[in-house]
């Protein structure tokens, strides 16, 4: 991840996810942001076209830092890799980020930074991507998929079967291992 503050919100249109920090009071505060099908367009090469839902923001402020507790719920389409049809997948996330001021911006971890003094927002709509994007499934199957059972794609012999099959084995067979 990469830190997007206030330098990232250049994005007309992602301007409404970010938070304005510089005004606050050190203390708790409640932010409520949505997003549909517009956002995820924001995004080149988004791994996720259609979507929809909220992200409920806690920021706690104090003097040395800032921790945001991300709530992420809603749904995206997606493509089931079997069937290639279209299905809704939900999604269900919950996310802490801690912001720590510093002399320089720098990433400590993927969910630690460091950001100036002088910080004036945060910009929340990268972390609320990467979030959704990380919850899509390596395999993409169709809920009607769901209850079959998961296989490889191979094909297991039973103990008894494999038995059975040395049993009928096919007398050329016995013929040329005689040959040895």
């Amino acid at each position: 991840m990469r830190v997007f503050t206030g330098k990232w919100t250049e994005m007309k249109e992602l301007k409404a996810y970010k938070i304005e920090i510089f005004g606050l009071s050190n203390s708790t505060h409640d932010f409520n942001f949505t997003f549909n099908d517009d956002f995820f367009n924001h995004f080149e090469n988004s791994l996720v076209n259609k979507g929809k839902g909220t992200c409920d923001v806690i920021l706690t402020k104090t003097d040395a830092m800032i921790t945001l507790n991300l709530k992420i719920s809603g749904s995206i389409e997606l493509e089931c890799d079997r069937s290639l049809e279209l299905f809704d997948f939900p999604i269900a996330v919950e996310k802490e980020i801690i912001y720590k001021y510093g002399d320089e911006e720098k990433e400590l971890s993927e969910d630690v930074f460091v950001i100036l003094k002088g910080e004036q927002e945060l910009n929340i709509a990268s972390f609320l991507y990467e979030s959704i994007s990380l919850e899509i499934p390596m395999k993409k199957l169709h809920p009607k998929f769901q209850d079959e059972s998961e296989s490889d794609g191979m094909i297991y012999i039973s103990e008894a079967e494999e038995e059975s099959q040395e049993e009928s084995v096919d007398p050329r067979w016995e013929a040329l291992k005689k040959l040895k």
